[in-house]
């Protein structure tokens, strides 16, 4: 009972039925113009979702999926440095948020760049839980940041930001009590990392194909949340520390 009330605060906010974009790429301080580095999606205008875990879009929602990547600019970044993204307004719904990177083939502005099994996680922001209900970090944020690992190669890499959105039912578990009802934002940065290590990256996943749909993450009913339950469970493969 005490999830439902919590969650139903935060559905009762003002911004309720605010979405997003994730328009810009933070690289220490600097904050980018909207698409320079990250490559413009489809819902640019509309700041509609992505709900199909299993389409091409899920990679990476471009715009057009085979030009819009030749047609962003690539951000040189060091390994071990502080980068981040930036929305187009205040997250607010409550939801799961992580970060993956892809080596990219031949380069961060192909279309080829993050197809096949070459994904792996760097960051996550998971929901807290504790007497009985789940707390959400990403309620208060319109950006946030995140260390590239210092044992990562150097070369280009495609850098995907994703909040799943939880509010009322939902990853953006909002509507998640059914299959299919998750509603996802995304984002993909293409970088140049220089003065890497000689890490391996892993555990690597493919995109899509990193989830199903039915994972305890995405498929949950956080206005009732069951009995036996001890802590939100993060979609995905483990985040690698490098």
């Amino acid at each position: 009972m005490k999830a439902f009330f919590a969650v139903l605060a935060v559905v009762a906010a003002p911004f309720v039925t605010a979405h997003y974009t994730f328009p810009d790429f933070i690289v220490g301080s600097t904050v980018s113009a909207d698409w320079q580095y990250i490559r413009e999606t489809a819902n640019h205008y509309s700041n509609g979702p992505v709900t199909s875990v299993t389409d091409p879009e899920f990679r990476c929602y471009e715009l057009d999926l085979q030009n819009t990547a030749g047609e962003t600019s690539t951000a040189s970044v060091s390994a071990g440095s502080t980068v981040g993204f930036k929305a187009n307004g205040p997250i607010y719904h409550p939801g799961y948020l992580d970060v993956m990177m892809s080596k990219a083939d031949p380069t961060a502005n192909s279309a080829e760049a993050g197809t096949g099994s070459t994904w792996f996680k760097v960051y996550e922001q998971k929901p807290t839980f504790a007497d009985g209900q789940l707390t959400f970090p990403s309620t208060t944020q319109e950006q946030f940041s995140f260390t590239i690992p210092k044992n990562l190669p150097s070369g280009q890499y495609l850098v995907r930001a994703e909040q799943a959105r939880i509010h009322l039912f939902d990853i953006a578990l909002h509507s998640a009590s059914s299959y299919g009802g998750a509603q996802f934002y995304i984002g993909c940065a293409q970088v140049n990392v220089v003065d890497g290590g000689s890490g391996s990256p892993g555990p690597l996943v493919s995109i899509p194909g990193v989830y199903t749909g039915y994972e305890p993450g995405i498929l949950i009913n956080i206005y009732n949340l069951p009995s036996n339950f001890t802590g939100y469970q993060a979609p995905g493969p483990v985040v690698w520390q490098g």
